[in-house]
């Protein structure tokens, strides 16, 4: 694998870390800032409008520039966006910044993709992309916990500062790994990109994207009372666990990323199947303490196995515009943590128990499961309408005349 994966990693590392710890810091910033906690939440869904609105739109407007001047660029719009955070004098200015923060986040992402399979031959073109997603998981295992620490003991600015040295880190990564041979840009142009988003099956692929990870998140968003008020673990444990799920995610991506370039489609309907009976086994796993840490970790690795595959599936069926269909599957992805949040919400405000946020989520993951299985229907049926018509032009193809000897 090529050593300029690892500055895509870097600069993802710095983006997982920015992404999560919001969730670590909003007691410290509400009692800063003098507001109230639902209000510091706000934050958290800036960051990700921002990163469903930018996603798209910056990979549709750089779509004729360089790849490797896009990559650095989006990158040093993160840092600004993180810096202002830390400076940020108010509520208004943060949520601004926050904003601004999450803009370069699905492009980022979504280009470095097609640049990290342009790299490599086209039987590692998954494993490509599960080492770049490799520092968005490890994120979850180191960087945000130090980045919480951080903000603990030295003020939630601090915080931004560090993450802002991660994408100076990452911006210098980029320029001296990342080949100017691999990054040819697209010649399509932006009404190029936005006609091969029209095709059903780039959209079924975004929708197995927000049933899949809604599903994660419907549970993920509210593992802390389900570890807490179930399991029995105290508040001060729970750090510890959400790192096994990072532990459990980078599995996942990394199995997921060698699996699917042997199997695409089949690593994908495995990952969903896993992901139902994991989420199913949700209330039964909270029971006890040790099956509770046990069902944390399972829960990132049946998630992130999922990754590759439909990150690798949309850019396969928008092979015209595969970064704009790239930058827009992380747009998805973000869709899903907003909608599984509300739907498992939704099942602990009626009232179905502490552990139904991951039933919902096992009944997402089913809907997942359903769209992959019309996606690949309509593959099949393509398939056959495309061979039949090949054979029809074959058979009207007059032969060729024999040759006349004088």
């Amino acid at each position: 694998m090529p050593l300029a994966l690892l500055a895509l990693a870097v600069g993802a590392f710095g983006i997982g870390t920015t992404e999560f710890v919001m969730m670590g810091l909003l007691p410290d910033v509400a009692d800063d800032l003098h507001i109230s906690i639902p209000s510091a939440g706000h934050l958290v869904s800036a960051y990700a409008l921002g990163v469903v609105i930018g996603a798209p739109l910056l990979a549709a407007v750089t779509a004729r520039m360089s790849r490797r001047t896009v990559l650095i660029g989006l990158m040093v719009l993160f840092v600004v966006g993180n810096a202002l955070s830390a400076f940020a004098p108010d509520h208004h200015w943060l949520l601004a910044a926050r904003f601004l923060s999450g803009l370069p986040h699905g492009a980022f992402f979504g280009v470095g993709a097609v640049v990290a399979t342009a790299m490599v031959a086209p039987e590692r073109k998954a494993r490509s992309v599960s080492l770049m997603f490799l520092g968005l998981t490890v994120a979850n295992i180191a960087g945000v916990p130090v980045a919480t620490l951080m903000g603990q003991h030295l003020g939630w600015r601090a915080t931004f500062l560090g993450v802002s040295a991660i994408g100076v880190a990452a911006i210098a990564s980029l320029a001296l790994l990342i080949p100017h041979d691999h990054a040819h840009a697209s010649t399509t142009g932006l009404r190029g990109e936005l006609a091969a988003l029209r095709s059903l099956p780039v959209w079924l692929a975004l929708g197995t994207t927000v049933a899949g990870f809604g599903a994660l998140f419907a549970a993920y968003s509210y593992i802390t009372p389900m570890l807490t008020d179930s399991a029995g673990y105290a508040e001060t444990s729970v750090t510890l666990l959400l790192a096994l799920f990072g532990v459990g995610a980078t599995i996942g991506n990394l199995l997921g990323g060698r699996l699917a370039d042997h199997a695409m489609r089949g690593t994908l309907f495995g990952g969903l199947a896993s992901l139902v009976v994991v989420l199913g086994l949700f209330p039964l796993l909270m029971e006890a303490r040790w099956s509770a840490a046990l069902g944390v970790a399972l829960l990132g690795t049946a998630a992130f196995v999922t990754g590759s595959p439909l990150q690798l599936m949309v850019m396969e069926k928008a092979a015209a515009a595969p970064s704009l269909a790239s930058s827009a599957n992380q747009a998805a992805f973000n869709l899903a943590n907003a909608g599984g949040a509300w739907i498992g919400g939704f099942a602990l405000a009626a009232g179905f128990g502490v552990t139904s946020p991951a039933t919902a989520g096992a009944v997402l993951a089913v809907l997942g499961l359903a769209v992959a299985g019309t996606a690949y229907v309509v593959d099949r049926r393509r398939a056959v309408v495309s061979a039949g018509r090949e054979r029809l032009v074959a058979s009207h193809v007059p032969e060729a005349s024999p040759a006349v000897h004088l």
